[in-house]
């Protein structure tokens, strides 16, 4: 018995230490290759090069040296893929392996590929009835979605992106092929290409859903009703993703930038990206691959469209998601579809980026009307910035086609100047939502006139140093709202924010407030600021299309840091009368010490979980299925460190608790030979043994899929644990019955049941555990080795050597 564990300790030794990766291994050169681009490059690749001044001969699109990457993948167990931009190949290998690749003369480096992709998480749900009364009598032809981008604008001037190649990179597209949402795409022929990377072959058109969501919110029609703004473009899609794929999907990420470089892209929408366990918050700085072929896409002259990510939520991922940190693309977070308010979706991830740079750009709705797959006519209602992210690249491709001579980095700036809080700009918001008006009637999002003012209300430097920040009466031309089946009554004009920040001396928000209830601001309120949270500090007010800033005198500065007051930032609206108001704020603090390393150096990580289940007979020991068997505990708390995100070795404690019936038979009476005076007064309903563990365990872990459900919470995904055990055990006794004898306290029961019993007793004890987990939910079993092979006494028999039973992951 102690070879066989011996053997098993050894085969996870072995195993960690053969565990396959993913790995870059980047190349010196590209010595003896050949391009031509013109015969590469589809026409329209071509013309965008020439736009945007790139260069065709660029070394990037050469391809690989062939004799270095033959001599790669003899080494390697498996190659990925290929990419020209990098200069780099992919190949699945050990450790060992990669080193042995590492030392080849014309390889530069290796690069271990440590997380793995997932479409931005997104939640669906039935329409509710209000939902499609919302702006009709304006635009009947759009949903609610597109009315806050005023996409009847483009709508009025016949702007639906013709011209403009979009691709579309996600987890699959099924019934695109035959939904009513994608018929004018069919008639049309404006799915011009279509690749799919995981099963390399052209069908995409399957798998995941949320591709077909994704593309319905660019161009789907649905009931004479718009989707999405871009139905004249003409399309490219990707499949890059897989449900349970480790590495592969930054690889195929990456070569899907390239095919749709080759194929004449314009615009780019990836509602997928890298969070929470799949990188860690400080590489959100632009370091990943994806992040970097992203900003080669936009050197190259496509504007590239990607989800700020879901992590809003999680309190232990306070930044967005890669490549959402690429500083060349446009980032698009979520906001909730409120008439009245500007409000932050809460899922929707906030920025900065982990090195403090600006994002999101700009944002949406996180909530649509999507196309459903359960039928070809169907549409759902879907939540998430998977959703903000293709509406908003909708909108640049009806953009783009007003203003054809722009490069994609001045379309960039265009679109965020187009924001309908630009040049206001918080780590929730960018600069807010895209306005059509911008691109069809030139018309500005700015006041022409201050909405606000500063005034000094300051009686004392110190003691009553206070700001105050009062409403001019001017408001800003905005575009009128109906409801469907209201009265005239109901006519509203979309109430403004009024949004302050305050910035230390880097420029880098500190803190920033949203205040949606401002009606009594707007008409002869006026807001209060005590100037103490000002120390060093710049605050910035954006009201009604209008921005300010206010920084401290050197004098009001010096006074108020001698007198030491509470640099905490607050402020009071009241009224003309100058009585405090009560009135609700959204208040969130941006540090970027929010977004520090763990303290366990994120390679370390401590996991519980929780499981009931029950013990099986095995047909090697019938006598055992004379128990029977009620549901076991089992609780164990494990700490694990991580050689990869796809591979991690554990450790762990275990307690584990069982009962067994012995006899649920009667017994009665005991026999009067034995102890008359007891004669007919006994009755025992049944015996049980209570047996408890406590034990220690060793495992592997393979994580196939990384951590995060539909919701945005943090889970450690979908897992299978294998490892050894060893324990030690103790067994309780108890007669459970109704005794009428009132001389029960005379008898030592549990003494007598002991001398009943046939159970062997066992005291140390090893064997195999495994366990299997998507999210908080899975399964576990553990099987007994110990007492193999060993002769079982006549009048004994042996505990089940089989646990199985359902776990709560925590």
């Amino acid at each position: 018995m102690k070879k066989i564990c011996f053997l098993l300790v050894a085969w996870l030794c072995a195993c960690a230490s053969m565990a396959q990766n993913c790995y870059w291994v980047f190349l010196m050169d590209k010595a003896g290759t050949h391009f031509d681009p013109y015969s590469y490059f589809d026409a329209k690749a071509i013309e965008r090069y020439s736009l945007c001044g790139a260069n065709l001969y660029d070394i990037t699109n050469y391809p690989l040296n062939d004799g270095y990457v033959q001599q790669v993948n003899a080494l390697a167990m498996e190659e990925v893929g290929q990419s020209r931009w990098l200069n780099a190949v992919a190949v699945m290998a050990t450790e060992e392996q990669a080193t042995q690749i590492e030392a080849l003369s014309f390889v530069k480096s290796t690069e271990l590929i440590a997380s793995e992709m997932q479409v931005a998480s997104y939640k669906a749900a039935a329409i509710p009835e209000y939902q499609t009364k919302v702006y009709d009598t304006t635009a009947p032809y759009l949903a609610d979605q597109l009315q806050r981008m005023q996409g009847y604008r483009f709508k009025e001037k016949g702007i639906d992106g013709k011209g403009i190649r979009i691709a579309v990179f996600d987890g699959g597209f099924p019934r695109v092929n035959t939904h009513v949402a994608f018929k004018h795409l069919r008639d049309n022929k404006q799915i011009v290409a279509t690749w799919n990377f995981c099963n390399k072959k052209e069908d995409v058109y399957g798998w995941n859903s949320h591709g077909t969501m994704v593309l319905s919110c660019i161009a789907g029609i649905i009931d004479d009703k718009q989707l999405g703004l871009a139905t004249g473009s003409t399309f490219l899609l990707a499949r890059t993703e897989v449900e349970a794929e480790p590495y592969k999907e930054e690889v195929w990420w990456t070569q899907a930038m390239e095919w749709a470089d080759k194929n004449g892209a314009d615009v780019i929408n990836s509602s997928l990206g890298y969070g929470k366990d799949r990188h860690y918050v400080h590489e959100m700085d632009g370091r990943s691959t994806v992040a970097k072929a992203a900003n080669m896409a936009a050197r190259k002259g496509m504007l590239v469209c990607n989800s700020a990510g879901n992590e809003g939520i999680d309190g232990k991922w306070k930044t967005i998601i890669t490549p959402a940190d690429a500083d060349s693309i446009l980032t698009v977070g979520g906001i909730s579809p409120a008439l009245e308010l500007y409000e932050h979706i809460n899922f929707s991830s906030y920025g900065p980026t982990a090195d403090g740079r600006m994002k999101p750009n700009v944002c949406s709705y996180g909530q649509a009307t999507v196309a459903g797959v359960k039928n070809d006519s169907m549409k759902t209602l879907a939540y998430g910035t998977s959703f903000s992210s293709p509406l908003v690249a909708g909108f640049c491709a009806c953009a783009w086609q007003t203003r054809k001579g722009l490069t994609a980095m001045q379309m960039k700036e265009e679109v965020e100047r187009s924001a309908d809080l630009y040049p206001y700009y918080d780590y929730a918001f960018g600069y807010g939502v895209p306005q059509a008006s911008y691109f069809t009637d030139n018309r500005k999002q700015r006041a022409e006139m201050p909405t606000f003012v500063f005034v000094d209300r300051s009686t004392d430097v110190v003691l009553d140093a206070y700001l105050l920040l009062k409403p001019t009466g001017y408001h800003m031309e905005r575009d009128t709202f109906c409801f469907a089946d209201d009265t005239e009554e109901s006519v509203s004009t979309p109430l403004p924010n009024l949004l302050m920040k305050v910035t230390d001396s880097n420029g880098l928000i500190q803190t920033y407030y949203n205040i949606n209830n401002l009606r009594d601001f707007g008409k002869n309120g006026q807001m209060l600021i005590h100037k103490c949270g000002l120390l060093g500090k710049t605050l910035t007010v954006f009201y009604d299309g209008y921005m300010a800033e206010y920084t401290l005198s050197p004098e009001e500065y010096r006074l108020l840091k001698e007198a030491g007051e509470d640099e905490a930032f607050y402020y009071a609206l009241v009224d003309s009368a100058e009585a405090m108001l009560p009135f609700e704020i959204e208040d969130n603090e941006r540090h970027l010490s929010d977004n520090e390393v763990s303290k366990l150096g994120n390679k370390y990580f401590i996991e519980g979980y929780l499981g009931l289940g029950r013990q099986w007979a095995t047909a090697s020991y019938e006598e055992a299925v004379q128990f029977a068997c009620p549901p076991s505990i089992v609780f164990g708390l494990n700490y694990q460190y991580a050689f990869s995100r796809a591979y991690r070795l554990g450790i762990g404690m275990i307690w584990n608790g069982n009962n067994f019936v012995m006899s649920p038979e009667e017994i009665n009476p005991i026999d009067e030979e034995v102890m008359p005076m007891l004669s007919n007064q006994v009755v025992v309903e049944k015996k049980v043994a209570h047996y408890t563990e406590l034990g220690a365990e060793i495992f592997q872990r393979v994580r196939f899929r990384a951590g995060g459900d539909k919701l945005g919470l943090t889970h450690n995904g979908t897992f299978w644990d294998l490892g050894v055990y060893g324990s030690f055990g103790w067994m309780r006794y108890e007669l459970q019955g109704n005794f009428t004898t009132p001389l029960d306290n005379m008898i030592d029961f549990e003494t007598t049941f002991r001398d009943l019993s046939s159970m062997e007793d066992y005291k140390l004890n090893w064997g195999v555990t495994t366990r299997f987990v998507r999210n908080v939910l899975g399964i576990y079993a553990r099987y007994r080795l110990n007492g193999i092979g060993k002769k079982v006494r006549a009048d004994k028999v042996q505990l089940p050597r089989l646990q199985v039973g359902l776990l709560l992951n925590l």
